[in-house]
């Protein structure tokens, strides 16, 4: 057939002839195509006819085999040219492909895509094949070929296809790129001789399982690393893997499907760094400032920022902030006093620092200086010899720092109020991350929450000591000798993180070998609680010398108190007579004395309460009982017995077994009282005053 005869309506022209080279291997793509072979012999009979053959065309072998394959299968119209092109390849061999319409059984035409080809048998006859496939089907299956193809070829996406070993078959140009390896150099190699990392093991076990159960995984394991193709950086790949199987449910391989999520996983990092920090900062404000003590205010912080934060913390302030006698200086070195020191590990590290409560001299080249001079912070992402040398108080200090590994550093300084307080340390050496920005500004910020409250533990504390100091010249110092009494007393003021509240005691001698014993407790705290207990307590002396009774005295005390703006105070005033040996006593609503009788069990006196004094209008009762030589009678404050944790009748049981050994000396019966009743935690102060009466001689 020359060109200028061309084929009938509906032939289109494909390959003239397949390479003689050309690959073959087995597959289900034959299957899927349905490929019908119809053999004819040299006079056009059909001789061969295959099962996809009736599928295709409709008719049996029985009603095929025999017949001139034109008049079963071509129209009229196109008789003439296919058997001019039978001839034609019968003589020359030459093969021939194209689109034909065929006349199936029935009548009706389809469209088949024709390979047709000489064949030669062992007796030197010829025979005519002719494969067929519906041209429709090929068509849809060549297009889906070539956009597979080219998304594979196109696609941002890795891609490989390895074998049922996992031998890479297949590798698209975006998985060239990823690994950094060209396409060839994977061919025929197994995937751990590609993926050496032992990052890689996991994927690996993870293709086996999927070969072996056909249940994909997508996107189930986020591998994080380095390539060839870029070793500076670390890149984060998300891998998917599906098994591949031909129309027949034979199993191919694995498809490996690669994403390069770096963007997702940074963004996933920072964004896990964010939230870390914003807790750090609630962390940092529920912990930090839980008492109003400098050094457990400094330990909070160092606790907050270690092991989340940073690997070692020290907290150091300048000593003139503790110590107001100490003038501070405005240059040269600077004088710190260590507060707080905290490591995340043992290391040796920690002896670079200054332990808790030294106070230790920096000089004007050190960083911490630097930080308190201006009140700027310093971050030193990567420390160098000389960076860490003026990070440390000398050169021993430094070599240790070094020797820790300590890589990256910051000073924050402690400002409250305008008044740098002193400087907050922090240093990362196990931890490789480097120190940034970002956390330059978490450490502010919790430097600037403990510099508050240290300011106001400080500010508090100078506030206790004037109190403290006021209240205590306030309370008395005992005569060397009572007539007819042993006096024993004790004042405990309440914690550091407390105010200093009112309780007084007060032992008063009278005329007559008389002595008045007094305790009582303004409520409130403050150095105008302890004013106005040294006013109550001056007066109190004052109507003592009228030698009035007990209850004229609170009487007049309840007037003084009324007129002390916002002030309440209960008291306990008793008058001891030796030459009576008896006690005169009155209550202010206070808590009832103990009495403490030889041979007996020690029993709170049961006296009229009375009101507190300031209430006013209720007039005051005086009890008179009997001391023999021996009997005690102890007063007492509510600090000594009152409690959160338990009622108020089992303190005061406690207190009375406490009293049972009325033999003992009265300075070992207060320690015992305190040590026995009294908290580290409680949070009021405590006034005790116990006399014992003893036998009396009246001077001649």
């Amino acid at each position: 057939m020359n060109e200028a005869e061309g084929p009938p309506a509906g032939f289109d022209w494909g390959d003239a002839r397949r390479p003689a080279n050309e690959p073959t291997q087995p597959s289900g793509m034959m299957d899927l195509l349905s490929v019908a072979a119809v053999l004819l012999d040299a006079d056009g009979r059909v001789v061969l006819w295959s099962p996809q053959a009736e599928d295709l065309y409709g008719y049996t072998a029985e009603e095929a085999l025999g017949e001139y394959a034109v008049r079963l299968l071509v129209n009229e119209e196109h008789s003439d040219w296919v058997i001019k092109k039978f001839i034609e390849v019968m003589e020359t061999g030459q093969s021939w492909s194209g689109t034909f319409p065929i006349r199936c059984k029935g009548g009706g035409t389809r469209q088949v895509e024709l390979r047709n080809m000489r064949l030669l048998d062992d007796r030197g006859d010829f025979y005519a094949l002719g494969l067929g496939t519906d041209s429709p089907r090929l068509r849809e299956v060549e297009r889906d070929v070539a956009l597979s193809t080219r998304l594979i070829s196109q696609s941002p996406i890795g891609i490989a296809i390895l074998d049922t070993e996992l031998r890479y078959v297949a590798v698209n140009p975006a998985l060239e790129r990823m690994h950094g390896i060209p396409a060839k150099d994977h061919l025929g190699r197994y995937y751990r001789e590609i993926m050496r990392d032992t990052k890689f093991e996991v994927p690996e076990v993870a293709m086996r399982q999927v070969l072996r159960t056909g249940v994909p995984l997508v996107e189930q394991s986020t591998i994080v690393g380095r390539s060839p193709s870029d070793p500076d950086h670390k890149h984060a790949w998300s891998i998917s893997l599906y098994r591949l199987e031909d129309t027949q449910g034979r199993v191919l391989g694995v498809a490996d499907l690669v994403v390069d999520v770096t963007e997702r996983y940074q963004a996933s990092l920072e964004a896990t760094e964010t939230r870390r920090r914003l807790a750090l900062i609630a962390e940092g404000s529920a912990r930090i400032g839980t008492t109003l003590e400098v050094e457990q205010t400094a330990r909070e912080l160092a606790e907050i920022a270690v092991p989340a934060f940073a690997d070692m913390v020290a907290v150091d302030v300048l000593d003139s902030i503790i110590d107001e006698h100490r003038p501070a200086s405005r240059d040269g070195p600077a004088l710190f006093r260590a507060l707080a020191v905290k490591t995340a590990y043992p290391t040796e590290a920690i002896h670079a620092a200054d332990p808790p409560g030294r106070i230790t001299t920096y000089e004007p080249d050190r960083l911490a200086t630097q930080c308190v001079r201006t009140g700027r912070s310093v971050l030193i992402r990567h420390t160098g010899e000389r960076d860490l040398a003026r990070i440390a108080r000398d050169d021993y200090a430094a070599t240790l720092l070094a020797r820790a590994g300590v890589h990256s550093y910051m000073a924050v300084p402690l400002a409250a109020r305008g008044t740098i307080l002193g400087c907050l340390g922090l240093s990362r050496a196990r931890d490789p991350r480097p120190f940034d920005e970002d956390d330059l500004a978490i450490a502010t910020e919790l430097a600037s929450r403990a510099a508050v409250c240290i300011d106001n533990a400080r500010t508090h504390q100078s506030v206790r000591n004037a109190a403290e100091t006021l209240q205590r010249s306030l309370l008395p110092d005992h005569p060397p000798s009572l007539p007819g009494l042993h006096v024993a007393s004790r004042y405990l003021p309440a914690q550091a993180a407390y105010e200093v509240g009112g309780d007084w005691y007060d032992v008063l001698p009278l005329e007559g070998d008389r002595t008045a014993l007094v305790v009582g407790d303004v409520m409130g705290s403050g150095i105008d609680a302890a004013a106005a207990m040294g006013r109550l307590r001056t007066a109190t002396a004052a109507f003592a010398d009228l030698d009035l009774e007990p209850a004229r005295v609170l009487k007049h005390l309840d007037k003084i108190t009324s007129k002390l703006e916002q002030y309440i105070a209960t008291c306990v005033y008793a008058s001891y007579d030796p030459h009576r040996a008896e006690c005169r006593i009155a209550n202010a609503g206070h808590l009832p004395p103990v009495l403490v009788r030889s041979g007996q069990r020690p029993r709170l006196l049961d006296l009229p309460t009375g009101t507190p004094l300031g209430v006013g209008g209720i007039p005051f009762e005086t009890t008179t009982l009997s001391l023999a030589p021996g009997d005690q009678l102890v007063l007492y404050t509510d600090g000594l017995v009152e409690s959160r944790h338990h009622p108020i009748d089992v303190r005061l049981d406690a207190l009375l077994r406490l009293l049972e050994t009325p033999d003992s000396p009265l300075e070992e019966t207060c320690d015992r009282l305190l040590q026995h009743l009294r908290h580290p935690d409680d949070h009021d102060d405590v006034a005790l005053l116990i006399a014992r009466a003893r036998p009396f001689t009246p001077d001649p």
